[in-house]
């Protein structure tokens, strides 16, 4: 048994995540932004922590309730878009509010939760990146926002990487996959039930080798 944690694991792909991970026995801890939603995702057996990840107030409250736990995987998952999809519907209060969650929130929770991760044992980062952050294939049609904030959050996978390679970190971006969330639409591809257990399959394969990487929920790898 593992610790996780798994930051927006209230729906999409984070309550996958949460279901898949408790599932497979490992010890759950799982952020919410909305307090409503603790009951729900406690039934599944995970420990609940309220968390407004845009915030750093609320990230440092999270890390003082966690000091010394030690956490095997952190998996950066909490994200939100825009319908800034064209040029003309581009505004300042877009790229604000999801690069203050998409973005800068997974560093600073990642900062916030090093002294917890260097007390586990796997020493990885996960960060639910996409491949819409992928600068090789860029592609027309959903948010600048959200498109420029996960090749933004690339960077910091990239960075703390290369920061905490010595102390046997493994960062990685991870696309899941155009999924049935209420971000992906009901047009999405994949089942985030089917999707997450793929990427977890992935994930517990991972090695140092792979610290660094930019991977599909699969394990192929992404062009940056």
């Amino acid at each position: 048994m593992q610790t996780y944690l798994v930051t927006g694991g209230n729906r999409g792909i984070g309550l996958a995540l949460v279901r898949e991970l408790a599932s497979r026995g490992h010890k759950v801890i799982a952020t919410v932004r909305d307090s409503s939603k603790v009951a729900d995702v406690a039934k599944l057996g995970a420990t609940v922590h309220v968390l407004e990840a845009d915030k750093p107030e609320s990230i440092a409250a999270l890390a003082k309730t966690l000091a010394g736990v030690p956490i095997d995987v952190l998996i950066n998952n909490a994200g939100v878009s825009d319908e800034d999809r064209v040029v003309g519907t581009l505004n300042m209060e877009a790229f604000e509010r999801v690069f203050r969650t998409n973005t800068f929130a997974p560093a600073l929770i990642a900062q916030a939760l090093l002294p917890n991760l260097r007390a586990g044992t796997r020493k990885q980062v996960l960060n639910i990146s996409s491949q819409l952050g992928s600068i090789a294939s860029a592609n027309a049609g959903f948010s600048y926002a959200y498109n420029a904030s996960k090749a933004a959050l690339n960077m910091i996978t990239a960075r703390l990487a290369k920061d905490l390679a010595k102390e046997g970190f493994t960062v990685v971006s991870f696309c899941p996959g155009w999924n049935k969330t209420d971000m992906g639409g009901p047009d999405a591809v994949l089942d985030p039930a089917v999707s997450m257990k793929q990427l977890l399959d992935v994930a517990e394969k991972l090695t140092t080798a792979s610290n660094g990487a930019y991977l599909h929920y699969h394990g192929e790898p992404i062009a940056w």
